[in-house]
């Protein structure tokens, strides 16, 4: 399992962050899902195929149990690239939810007398760029006109994260908001102003941003994060990376680090000048006396 599949995991699996993108995306903010109504539910299926097993994994999943009238499972699928395949992907693993109510139901009576549940599956998207792709299996496949009518549909729930609302960005409790207010803004203003929310899963927070965007400025940082009694902001968090530069005494470093921030679009120029207390003609002029590498022309 990589790195980006264990960050996402780690974030949504906690229960608060999961039923609060329930609640947003599926109830538009309602308080339908609450955390201690969720159980975890084993992600990996199993199916065979010429005598084979075989093995497939979701994202995260978990069971919701609605007023003891019936159990959902919801399924996460994370995505940062359009899979144009994505339907066939969650209708194989939605038919092996169901397949395992069968499998459940024949070797366990107490399960067999319980009603079926339904399967539901998300699909996160992080991409800048809209999905164009199918979101249904009509869509990704060839399908001739002449036997089109026999052919069963599936459709799936696909959420473009960048694209989300302010309102809906708004409706976020949980962490979660930073990760989706992250990439609205970069995607509408290519620049990143910090959340002043506090963070509650800090290390996860910053290792899904990291693997997400690649950027280097979310790493994790043990000593900062382990700073007693301070609340974690992505704002103070981000001041003091700066600051332990500072501290340090390496000039070059804050320099460097506060251009990195600019290159990576989190500030603009004129932010990276305020914090650095000089103008933007002896930015230019301090990087050159420090072999500093940034190219102020074309930001």
């Amino acid at each position: 399992m990589g790195q980006k599949d264990i960050a996402e995991k780690t974030l949504e699996a906690y229960n608060d962050v999961f039923a609060d993108i329930v609640n947003v995306l599926l109830f538009k903010g309602k308080r339908q899902v609450k955390e201690k109504d969720l159980k975890d539910a084993i992600p990996v299926s199993i199916y065979k195929i010429s005598e084979q097993l075989h093995t497939q994994e979701r994202d995260v999943a978990k069971f919701w149990q609605n007023c003891s009238v019936r159990i959902a499972l919801y399924g996460f699928e994370n995505q940062t690239e359009i899979d144009k395949k994505m339907p066939l992907r969650v209708m194989s693993y939605d038919a092996a939810s169901y397949k395992q109510q069968i499998i459940d139901g024949k070797e366990n009576e107490k399960q067999a007398e319980k009603e079926l549940y339904p399967v539901i599956s998300l699909v996160l998207y992080f991409g800048n760029k809209r999905w164009e792709k199918p979101k249904s299996l009509c869509e990704a496949i060839n399908i001739s006109d002449v036997v089109k009518p026999f052919v069963s549909d599936y459709k799936i729930n696909v959420f473009e994260i960048a694209y989300l609302s302010d309102e809906q960005i708004n409706m976020f409790k949980s962490d979660f908001k930073i990760v989706a207010d992250y990439f609205v803004q970069m995607r509408k203003n290519k620049n990143y102003v910090p959340s002043r929310k506090v963070i509650k899963h800090v290390a996860e927070v910053l290792q899904l941003l990291q693997i997400l965007t690649g950027n280097k400025k979310y790493e994790f940082d043990e000593k900062l994060i382990k700073m007693k009694g301070k609340r974690i902001t992505m704002d103070t968090w981000l001041d003091d990376k700066l600051e332990n530069a500072e501290k340090k005494g390496e000039k070059k470093g804050k320099l460097e680090a506060i251009l990195s921030l600019v290159k990576d679009g989190i500030l603009t120029l004129q932010q990276a000048s305020v914090r650095m207390g000089m103008s933007i003609t002896k930015l230019k002029r301090e990087s050159a006396k420090l072999n500093i590498d940034f190219d102020f022309e074309n930001i």
